[in-house]
């Protein structure tokens, strides 16, 4: 039986009578309510109204929206719901995560660029706060993914980077810098993504280390942090072969995402590593989580093999009769149902939701907006910025760039994300207000006539300078660069670096000197915050 008092959840005796009450007084299906934690995309009062009342959902997501938007709908969601819900949001980043006018504090990466752990603290703060105002009380952040395997298209720059002390360090940051906001931070993606090169969005992934270097490496990080006191952790539709022989003491045929996966999340996460919190699974529209197992099966076998709550939904409706019948078959036992509605209960307690509630403080009043995009985020922000932008080579001792040597620019935007026209334009204005001549490169056209002659390009330009806006999303399988092709060599590609100064900016994906080795000047800056 687990002590309440103890770590993680630290309960006091009122609110393990809380939680003891609320257990023994709920019905069935607000039991099997509590496992749900489904992403939110309805807006109507009645519409919220009725997902609460009628399928007694335990957490949630609510998109991402203006702040005023996203803290009225937390407002009505949890004035409607008997028990007060878990209100999630990918706060990876900052504020943004939640409150699109939030702050946009920059990438893991770029602050693991800074080397400073203080910069981590800042960053989970900014996003606690900011989450905070609109009513989010729990982040699925920081991320503690190693980034071992360059080619990974999804953790990346969301990651603190390789060094596993380093990650440490900051995560725990992240952790303390939220929790002072009363906002739970969430580890993920257990067992550990950045090994593979795939993502887990598209398929099962794996992670192919052999016990003793996952041991060493992701196992360290989990334990760490784990014995600091995380709360939550988020499990990964991620395989990890080496584990699932070793508990079986037979190959392993199959992949198997740890999600659904007994040895992976009972044996390995809560009896070798001691994890007592709550384990949420990954987003279960995922294709790694659907084709580990039928859907009616997998729903109720991630619970049974030792998830805790259930992220995301096919269809909410169905998923929770996949969970009800389960029940009914026995793929679901009822100690498991009864052990995971009491990690959520005391999750809840331990963030003192029911006492909020009685208090109406569940989400604060529009007057706690201010602190969106607040000065002092902002100048945060900044410095981040600033200490975290990287000159990873520049052999042709091209900076820094000045307008009388580098008047005539040609700018070249890599990416087609919406994110695109915000970084030309400011850019292209911080470039003209220094006295340079911008030129944009237009993709759509077949672009300058003088870019395929020498000596028109030589005329026409005195440096060409590549902004790599290719950002890290989910269902992309490649973060690389792709070109404009004319006449074989390409139009917009870099044939010209021994004509006239190329310099490539990465606003993004860092690792793209794979492509383009032979520009001689190439800077990091992780994210186009």
């Amino acid at each position: 039986m687990m002590d309440y008092r103890e770590k993680p959840f630290y309960l006091n005796q009122e609110q393990i009578a809380w939680m003891e009450n609320t257990f023994e007084n709920m019905t069935f299906e607000e039991k099997i309510g509590q496992l749900f934690c489904p992403i939110v995309m309805v807006e109507e009062e009645e519409q919220l109204r009725a997902l609460v009342e009628k399928t007694h959902i335990g957490g949630m997501l609510f998109r991402e929206g203006p702040g005023e938007e996203v803290r009225q709908k937390h407002e009505i969601l949890q004035s409607y719901s008997k028990i007060p819900l878990l209100t999630a949001s990918n706060l990876e980043s900052g504020g943004d995560g939640s409150a699109v006018d939030g702050t946009f504090y920059g990438r893991q990466m770029l602050v693991a660029a800074t080397g400073r752990v203080e910069r981590a603290y800042q960053l989970g703060k900014v996003a606690g706060r900011e989450g905070a105002a609109v009513g989010v009380n729990w982040a699925f952040a920081p991320v503690v993914d190693i980034d071992r395997n360059y080619h990974n298209p999804i953790t990346n720059v969301r990651t603190f980077g390789d060094d596993k002390e380093q990650i440490k360090a900051m995560a725990g940051a992240y952790i303390r810098g939220a929790a002072e906001e009363g906002v739970v931070s969430t580890l993920k993606h257990f067992p550990g993504d950045g090994m593979d090169e795939r993502d887990q969005h598209l398929l099962t992934s794996v992670n192919p280390l052999s016990c003793q270097e996952w041991d060493e490496s992701y196992g360290d990080i989990y334990r760490t942090l784990i014995e600091g006191g995380a709360m939550t952790i988020m499990c990964g539709h991620i395989a990890l072969p080496a584990y699932e022989e070793y508990y079986d003491g037979k190959p392993c045929r199959q992949v198997i995402p740890a999600s659904l996966s007994k040895n992976i999340l009972t044996h390995l996460l809560r009896e070798k590593l001691g994890f007592r919190g709550l384990v949420v699974t990954d987003s279960t529209a995922m294709v790694g989580f659907c084709c580990g197992e039928e859907r009616r099966r997998a729903v109720p076998l991630a619970i049974e093999n030792g998830c805790d709550m259930f992220l995301f939904n096919k269809n909410l409706q169905e998923d929770i009769r996949y969970m009800t019948e389960g029940l009914m078959e026995g793929i679901l036992s009822q100690r498991r149902l009864s052990e995971a509605v009491r990690r959520i209960l005391a999750l809840k307690a331990a963030l003192d939701l029911p006492k909020k509630q009685k208090e109406k403080r569940l989400v604060p009043p529009p007057e706690a907006l201010k602190v969106l995009r607040c000065p002092r985020h902002m100048a945060w922000a900044r410095e981040c910025a600033d200490e975290g932008v990287t000159l990873v080579k520049d052999t042709q001792a091209l900076l820094p760039l000045s307008p009388e040597k580098h008047h005539r620019v040609l700018l070249n935007i890599m990416g087609d994300f919406p994110s695109n026209e915000r970084v030309r334009e400011y850019f292209a204005g911080l470039l003209e207000k220094e006295g340079f001549a911008v030129d944009v490169y237009e993709k759509e056209a077949a672009g300058p006539e003088r870019i395929r002659e020498v000596e028109a390009l030589r005329a026409s330009y005195d440096l060409v300078l590549y902004l790599g806006n290719i950002e890290s999303r989910s269902n992309r399988t490649v973060s690389r660069l792709n070109w404009t092709t004319r006449s074989g060599s390409g139009n917009d590609m870099p044939w010209f670096i021994n004509e006239l100064p190329v310099l490539f900016v990465s606003l993004g994906n860092p690792y793209h000197l794979l492509d383009v080795p032979m520009i001689q000047t190439y800077v990091n800056g992780y994210c186009n915050s």
